[in-house]
């Protein structure tokens, strides 16, 4: 049993968008926010690709359901790293993945960081962009990992991918900063 909390998923029913950590992070966990570990660039990357109007903070998290947009994790065991999580507890959170997906069918899962995807449903040759494979129901798309160790990305690369999914999406540039021009979001 571990000594942190787990955190709540960000999620409702019929969502355009659910972001898929690997799972929380000792500090993320300790401050009841998802990704909230200083160096990790998940809510810049959010922001400069147009899905958010502004940079949230991590505890701003909840206002992402306004937006169309969730957050969740396959496992759902803090710890410090990635690399501590089991293969069978990457198996048994992919099931729980699939679970969740179908009661609340979002149109797109997107994995922050490839590993998790690999890991929880054995996708090894699975790369950045979308999938071919469906989760519950969902679309699948693999996002660049927003760590701050994750020096193949720099920030304006990481929007870019960001803002692929974005667009594949059919969301509106919220932040201004694209300039892709208006168009209608359609609904489910």
């Amino acid at each position: 049993m571990s000594p942190y909390p787990t955190l709540d998923d960000v999620v409702a029913d019929r969502l355009d968008v659910v972001f898929v950590g690997i799972n929380p992070g000792l500090t993320s966990a300790l401050r009841g926010h998802s990704f909230s570990t200083p160096g990790n660039r998940m809510w810049p990357a959010l922001h400069r690709s147009g899905f958010t109007p502004h940079r949230f903070r991590p505890e701003e998290e909840r206002d992402l359901l306004a937006l169309g947009l969730g957050i969740t994790s396959i496992v759902r065991r803090p710890t410090a790293r990635a690399a501590e999580l089991t293969p069978d507890e990457f198996r048994q959170g992919g099931e729980d993945l699939v679970r969740r997906t179908e009661a609340l069918r979002p149109r797109w899962l997107a994995f922050p960081g490839i590993t998790g995807y690999r890991a929880a449903f054995g996708a090894r040759d699975a790369g950045v962009g979308a999938q071919r494979a469906s989760i519950g129901g969902a679309r699948v798309w693999v996002l660049p990992n927003p760590s701050g160790l994750n020096a193949h990305y720099p920030p304006s690369a990481l929007a870019a991918e960001f803002a692929k999914l974005r667009v594949a999406a059919g969301l509106p540039d919220r932040s201004g900063l694209i300039g892709d021009g208006p168009f209608e979001h359609q609904p489910r």
